[in-house]
Formats: structure tokens, C-alpha cells, sequence
């Protein structure tokens, strides 16, 4: 067997754990009881440990060594360079830290839960001062062997190639025009009369409506389901894909835009390279570019007036027992273009989004530079949201440092992915409306043409290329953050 094979034939057996994992995380998050916590939570350290263990396998540099003396395809080369790309970060961790990281993420994210409802900044305090510290470990000992600042090292694993000297100047421009631009269309909506969700919308209604919405966004039942949980998220595996929301009985309004982000992420993972399968070739590309696939769906597609025509004739039929005003497409329009400075980023506009996410990334980059202490975390929250978006968080935890699932296990390097996602997902609109009829396909209720496009430019290219040759090949240019400002302009002004 050649070395190639053998390498390949190993990634399958680690992707068959990771498999495992995810369902148990999903598990974790939906529908394990409270008291299964701590047994799960050491179970999962443990499957890390064995998962840490089989990517650094001692073999493994002769094997890699002997394969890129071989003679491979294109594809075969592409996935080599994604195998060797895991392979090295997995070794630069000692197996102590994987662990002790692991328990300390779920013990935090798992008292977070109610710690946020309590708006227990003290509790939760001290759970996260470990995370942050072995966080702050192993974004050194990154840096130290890559050549990299710490936090770089960090974004290096969810945007490989990425570097925060290029989102410093991609996102000091957006803080260039978004301030004006955002108040710009709150005076323009000032004016505006619309008629606000009224009553209870049972939740069982609003699954059915979800479930209806899914359809017509194609999702693959077969190999997917939808949940709830605390956070909405997208997690499985691509034959099994687990996407949850959360429901809010007093409204439906942010519970059904959830599941249109969600199945984006989810009709992603379903539409991967099935014959690359178990190989890193075969995965998403990058954590952005996950996230241009869920904003496309539910800011390119679903607030773009044609799709909106449906979400409300849908809407109309699952809760008939209300107000029929609520239910025209005008209303559903001025309710989902609706921009205001708020304070919880998953609830936030497609305009004031971006500043929920450069107040993370200013101050995560700093966190694990070593810049500032995790106690400083509250007061540069405030300040920042007084700066970008004139809104105090002062003592006000739940809504502000504490409101994000991913610092609670150390997911630092991860916000960013959001706003580029908002840039790729403009810029691949743009680029399909040169070749496709995207609104007459929405209004048809048959998306085919939409999807794929997306299947042949993005989905079935997996890892194979880098990101910037993704894009290029899908757009004929890198990434160009004027398509997202001229999206926002177009649709708000």
C-alpha cells in the first residue's frame, strides 16, 4: 500500500471518531439531561485524548515523508497538503493541554448556561479564567511553531491564510462608513409603520413553519433533523447534519430566520465531495466561508423581497388565528430589513452586525496577545458598544461579554469568520446574478438554479483549493468587501 493510502485510510478511521464526537456534542447541547454533564464532559476529554493520539502517531512523518515523494493528482496533492496541514497542528499540542482544555470548556460552557441567566459575571469569572489561560498556553506554543503572532496562530485554524494585519485594515475601513450608514437608515425607517408579532405563537407551529421553510430550501431529510437547544447551531456530520434553533413563543420572527441561517451551514455539509469523504479535503473550506454559505441563505436569499413572499404566505397559513395584517409581504419586509443598535449579536440586523463582530475580534486579538486581562473583558465591552453602537453594557453581563457561546471552551480566533462570511456571501451574489436569474428562481419557489451554482462553484470543491483560489474561481477576484457595502447601500437606502 502506498504511503498516500495509508494516510488516507487512517484519516477515515479518525474522521469515524469525529463522527462520534459530533453526535455526542449535538446530544450534549439538545437533550442531554443536566445531570449527564459531568460524565459526558469526561467522556468527550477522553475521545479527544484518543482523537489527539491517533493524529500524532509516530508513523505518521515517515508516511508523509514517503507521500510527497509519490506521484499524485491534482486532488490527491490537495488532499495530502489538508492531511499534513491537520498533522502539524495536532502534534503541536501536548496531549496534557487537549485534555485539560476540553474539561475546562465544558465545565464553563456548561455553568454558562445558567450563569447568563443569572447574569452571574463573579461565577462565571472564575470557570473562564482557566479557559482563557489555556487558551493563551497553546496560542504560544502555535505561534512558537509557526512563525506567527498568538492570536494569528489561533485564526490560522479556523481561516487558514488569514492574518489579523489584513482584518485590521478590512475592518478599519467598514468603521469608515457603517457608523454613518447605520444611522442613515434608522432616520430613513423612522417613518416607517409596521405591525409588530402580537399573542403567542405556539412553538409547534413554528416548528412546522421551519420545517416548511427547510423544504424550500431543499434540505435533505434523509440525512439531517431539526432540534433546539439554548444556541442555535449547526453540527453532525455531513450524512447526519443536526441543526437547532430556539424558540421564543412571544414571537416567531427570530426562531425562523435561525433555521434559514442554520440549513445554509447544513446544505454546505450536505452538498460536500461525498467521494472525499472522511479526508480534510472533503470538509468546508473554512470557518468563513461556512459562514458565507448561512449568511447567503438568510441575508442574500432570505430577506430579498421575493423570498420574503413566501416566508409570509407561510406564515400566514401556520398561524391563521392572527392578525392578517402581520402576515402581508410589506409588513414581513419592514420586519425583516428592520435595522436598530441592540445589544445581542445572534438577534442583531444585517447592518449592525458587522460591530457586534469587530467588538469581538478587537477584543479577542488582544485577550490572547496578552494585551489585556480576561478582568478587563466588561469595561472594554462597554466602551466599545458605546463607541460602535452608542449602547452601555455596564453590569449588564448577560447582554454583553457574557451573551457568546464560543469563549466559554476557547474558540478564540473564530468571530471574524462572521463578517467575512457577510463579504464572501455579497460577492458570490454578485457573481451568480452575471449567470443566474436569482430572484425569478426565488420567486418560483424552485431554488434549483441558486443551489447549483452554489453545489459547482462552492459545495463540491470542499478543501481541494485554497480559499483565495475558491473565490477566484468562483468570482474572478479575492475577496472584495465593496460588494457587501454596495449590498447594504442597495438594500437600505
Amino acid at each position: 500500500m502506498s504511503a498516500f493510502k495509508k494516510l488516507t485510510e487512517h484519516s477515515k478511521k479518525i474522521s469515524h471518531f469525529n463522527h462520534l464526537a459530533a453526535i455526542c456534542g449535538w446530544d450534549q447541547a439538545a437533550v442531554m439531561p443536566s445531570g449527564g454533564n459531568q460524565a459526558r464532559s469526561e467522556a468527550m476529554a477522553e475521545l479527544s485524548v484518543h482523537l489527539h493520539g491517533l493524529h500524532t502517531q509516530p508513523q505518521l512523518a515517515d508516511w508523509f515523508d514517503q507521500a510527497e515523494q509519490e506521484s499524485l493528482t491534482e486532488q490527491e496533492s490537495a488532499t495530502l497538503r489538508e492531511l499534513k496541514r491537520n498533522w502539524q497542528q495536532a502534534n503541536i499540542l501536548p496531549e496534557s493541554l487537549v485534555q485539560a482544555k476540553s474539561l475546562a470548556g465544558s465545565k464553563c460552557e456548561h455553568a454558562w448556561r445558567t450563569q447568563r441567566g443569572e447574569n452571574d459575571w463573579q461565577g462565571f469569572e472564575k470557570n473562564w479564567a482557566e479557559v482563557v489561560k489555556l487558551s493563551q498556553e497553546e496560542a504560544q506554543i502555535r505561534a512558537d511553531a509557526t512563525g506567527l503572532s498568538p492570536y494569528d496562530a489561533m485564526l490560522d485554524i479556523y481561516e487558514p491564510g488569514t492574518q489579523s494585519d489584513s482584518l485590521d485594515s478590512l475592518f478599519s475601513d467598514v468603521k469608515t462608513w457603517l457608523p454613518d450608514l447605520i444611522d442613515q437608515v434608522i432616520d430613513k425607517q423612522a417613518s416607517e409603520t409596521f405591525v409588530q408579532p402580537q399573542g403567542s405563537f405556539d412553538t409547534a407551529k413554528q416548528k412546522a413553519l421551519g420545517l416548511d421553510v427547510m423544504k424550500l430550501l431543499q434540505f435533505d431529510f434523509e440525512h439531517g433533523r431539526l432540534d433546539e437547544s439554548v444556541h442555535p447551531f449547526c453540527g453532525g456530520v455531513p450524512s447526519d447534519v443536526r441543526i437547532t434553533t430556539r424558540y421564543d413563543e412571544s414571537e416567531f420572527v427570530q426562531s425562523l430566520m435561525g433555521i434559514v441561517h442554520e440549513t445554509g451551514h447544513a446544505r454546505y455539509e450536505q452538498g460536500l465531495p461525498k467521494a472525499l469523504a472522511g479526508l480534510p479535503s472533503g470538509e468546508a473550506r473554512s470557518m468563513g466561508i461556512h459562514e458565507s454559505q448561512s449568511l447567503f441563505f438568510e441575508m442574500q436569499v432570505g430577506r430579498s423581497n421575493a423570498f420574503i413572499a413566501h416566508l409570509s404566505r407561510l406564515a400566514g397559513n401556520h398561524f391563521s388565528d392572527h392578525d392578517t395584517g402581520l402576515f402581508s409581504q410589506d409588513n414581513f419586509q419592514n420586519l425583516y430589513t428592520r435595522v436598530k443598535k441592540d445589544f445581542i449579536r445572534v438577534d442583531a440586523d444585517e447592518l449592525t452586525y458587522p460591530a457586534h463582530v469587530i467588538l469581538r475580534y478587537e477584543i479577542e486579538r488582544d485577550l490572547i496577545n496578552g494585551k489585556i486581562k480576561h478582568t478587563d473583558v466588561p469595561e472594554l465591552w462597554d466602551q466599545k458598544m458605546q463607541q460602535y453602537l452608542g449602547l452601555s453594557t455596564q453590569g449588564n453581563f448577560k447582554n454583553g461579554c457574557m451573551q457568546d457561546i464560543h469563549w466559554t471552551d476557547g474558540a478564540f480566533g473564530y468571530f471574524p469568520s462572521y463578517t467575512l462570511g457577510a463579504m464572501y456571501a455579497a460577492q458570490f451574489m454578485a457573481s451568480m446574478k452575471q449567470t443566474v436569474d436569482v430572484d425569478g428562481a426565488i420567486q418560483s419557489g424552485d431554488l434549483t438554479p441558486i443551489f447549483t451554482w452554489l453545489s459547482d462553484n462552492i459545495w463540491s470543491k470542499g478543501s481541494i483549493l485554497t480559499t483565495d483560489q475558491l473565490v477566484t474561481q468562483a468570482t474572478g477576484e479575492t475577496l472584495n468587501a465593496e460588494h457587501f457595502q454596495a449590498h447594504l447601500r442597495s438594500r437600505y437606502l
